[in-house]
């Protein structure tokens, strides 16, 4: 894409046009920052390319005037006056081949390693143009982006989660038990992000660097507090949470994902653990984590092995302001004095402090957090009862299933380490709806329609298990698999599918540069090699709306039909062009025209 750095892999889905980018926010009043303090602060040799009035020695003598920067973008087409351009090699071309347009853009730097200085000493810009020029200059882009906007993030309460399954999720209660308790939340995650109740369409589920510190120092100037932000595998692996002080850090789970990306479980596994590890640049100073599987216990050995010896979660900070690090001085602009908002007085000084990972558990008796009396209502919605270090209360949730009775379970326990009182958390998780998640499609008809995300083979066989144990009805699942990702899961999506539905119907996720066939028979293999008395009918559909008007056809009363795949998207990518497609509103209309074929009346 013209203009663009692309790094080699990307995560999360884009609503809109495929490689479409949301209008990125930017404070109002970014400092300013010399681009000599830049090259200091990374290692970076500071080189010059002549401008076309200049000769090379008189660029060299511009560095005698200093060269300040506002701003930092690694797209060309998105560049604003007075920004440092992030030229980074790509996957198809280098962002150095597009420095021409940025400097057009009003670009007064560019940071790039030694390729791109090669392809720089060709341009001709206005003026002479410093480069700062890294080896890899990707790994110090988040230092780099953090620094330029003043370092917003050590000025806020940064909670994130990861995980494979669950982030999102977990995200959204978190962000209603803050909201509950008098916090001024913003949250960032594959949804949107959401700001004072501005939403603003995700394109990855960790933005980039560039646009993460910019959107903390908005949050920052709009009087923001705290922020909850999923944190995926491709974030920590590409840094683009680094420069990102994380107060605490979340784990919900781990099973086969991004294995197009990653190396193996392992090495998917020791992405994630970046939040925990104790050489992590960017490790959490609390950690809370979901032992539910040997990867939690995993990692809750890897928090613990990280809190230095003398640390204990007595020893704590005096005021709030102690929240602070010192790296948060001075950078900050004046308009940032009213940088603390009177909510930050909420923030309690224990966020700041180090401590054993706290440990959650539906499943075992020895975490800090359990859960019991786990009841299910028929319309999905379930109460249980929370157990603490400092006592029992009861939770009420509107989501169905146990899996997220697990997620309720660690956003409290990642609240109460926020120091969010656990009863006023309890009052915001329960009134949490989650976008595409177990969300439900009700046209009057008498079968259950839902759709979700579940994109993943742990994911969707749970969401199935957790429809079985609300219906003896009889199920059918909707499925397919991205293009362009973990290969591996496809057949493992049909056989997830085929062993728990009644009726599976393969059809088209968002095939994106493949074809759409070859996915489809991958998905159609695993839900094949089910033996046949365990099988579920196989069907096969290659237009997903078609599909997905089969299965309301073949529901009868108290029958069951999921979407999986897709859940909150509203764009199905194909050969580079995202065609507008929202998995609820293709349902509902299929479960209106059978309702109108049946002379007015829905079954």
């Amino acid at each position: 894409m013209q203009g663009t750095n692309t790094p080699q892999h990307s995560t999360g889905e884009v609503a809109g046009p495929a490689g479409s980018v949301p209008g990125d926010l930017r404070p109002e009043h970014p400092p300013q920052t010399p681009v000599t303090a830049l090259a200091e602060l990374i290692g970076a040799r500071v080189q010059w390319v002549a401008g076309t009035a200049a000769t090379a020695a008189t660029a060299e003598s511009a560095g005698d005037a200093p060269i300040s920067v506002t701003g930092v973008e690694l797209r060309a087409q998105s560049i604003e006056p007075g920004d440092l351009f992030a030229a980074l090699p790509g996957a198809r071309a280098h962002g150095a081949e597009f420095a021409a347009s940025a400097l057009e853009r009003g670009a007064v730097a560019v940071l790039t390693d030694p390729a791109g200085m090669a392809t720089l000493a060709a341009l001709a810009p206005a003026t002479a143009l410093p480069v700062l020029v890294h080896p890899d200059p990707r790994s110090v882009l988040g230092e780099v982006s953090a620094t330029v906007y003043g370092r917003p993030a050590d000025r806020l309460q940064v909670i994130g989660i990861t995980g494979t399954s669950g982030k999102t999720t977990t995200a959204y209660l978190v962000e209603a038990g803050l909201t509950a308790s008098g916090r001024r939340a913003g949250l960032v995650g594959t949804i949107e992000t959401r700001i004072e109740g501005r939403r603003v369409p995700s394109a990855l589920t960790t933005p980039e660097a560039p646009q993460l510190h910019a959107l903390f120092a908005v949050m920052l100037e709009r009087g923001l507090d705290t922020v909850v932000m999923e944190v995926s595998s491709h974030a920590l692996s590409l840094g683009r949470v680094d420069g990102t002080d994380f107060a605490i850090g979340a784990f919900t789970n781990l099973s086969q994902d991004h294995l197009d990306f990653h190396d193996g479980l392992d090495d998917y596994f020791a992405a994630k653990s970046r939040l925990f590890a104790r050489d992590s640049t960017v490790r959490a100073r609390r950690a809370v984590v979901c032992v539910d599987d040997e990867w939690g216990s995993r990692m809750a050995e890897i928090a613990a092995a990280a809190v230095p010896p003398e640390s204990t979660a007595a020893v704590l900070p005096e005021s709030a302001a102690a929240v602070l690090p010192e790296s948060a001085a001075a950078v900050l602009p004046e308009s940032a004095a009213a940088v603390l908002p009177e909510s930050a007085a909420a923030v309690p000084p224990e966020s700041a402090a180090e401590a054993p990972p706290t440990t959650v558990s539906i499943t075992t008796g020895g975490a800090d957090w359990t859960a019991s009396e786990v009841v299910a209502a028929e319309d999905g919605s379930q109460r249980f009862i929370a157990h603490g270090p400092t006592g029992s209360l009861p939770v009420a949730l509107r989501l169905p299933g146990h899996y997220n009775v697990a997620n309720a379970l660690l956003a409290l326990a990642t609240l109460a380490a926020a120091g969010v009182d656990p009863e006023r958390a309890a009052a915001g998780i329960g009134s949490v709806d989650v976008p595409g998640r177990v969300q439900r499609v009700d046209r009057g008809q008498d079968f259950l329609a839902v759709v979700d995300y579940a994109h993943k083979p742990a994911a969707l066989e749970a969401v199935i298990a957790t429809l079985r144990g609300q219906s003896a009805g009889r199920l059918a699942v909707v499925v397919g698999a991205g293009g362009d990702r973990d290969q591996g899961k496809r057949p493992m999506m049909g056989e997830v599918s085929a062993r728990g539905a009644d009726l599976v119907i393969i059809t088209d996720d968002n095939p994106r540069s493949e074809d759409p066939a070859a996915i489809r028979a991958a998905v159609r293999e695993g839900a094949l090699g089910v033996p046949e008395a365990a099988r579920a009918e196989v069907r096969e559909f290659a237009d997903r709306a078609e599909a997905i008007a089969d299965a309301v056809r073949w529901a009868e009363p108290g029958d069951m039909v999921l979407v999986a795949g897709k859940g909150h998207e509203i764009g199905q990518e194909i050969n580079g062009v995202k065609h507008p497609f929202d998995d609820r509103e293709v349902l509902a209309a299929a479960i209106d025209a059978v309702g109108r074929s049946d002379e007015g009346q829905v079954r």
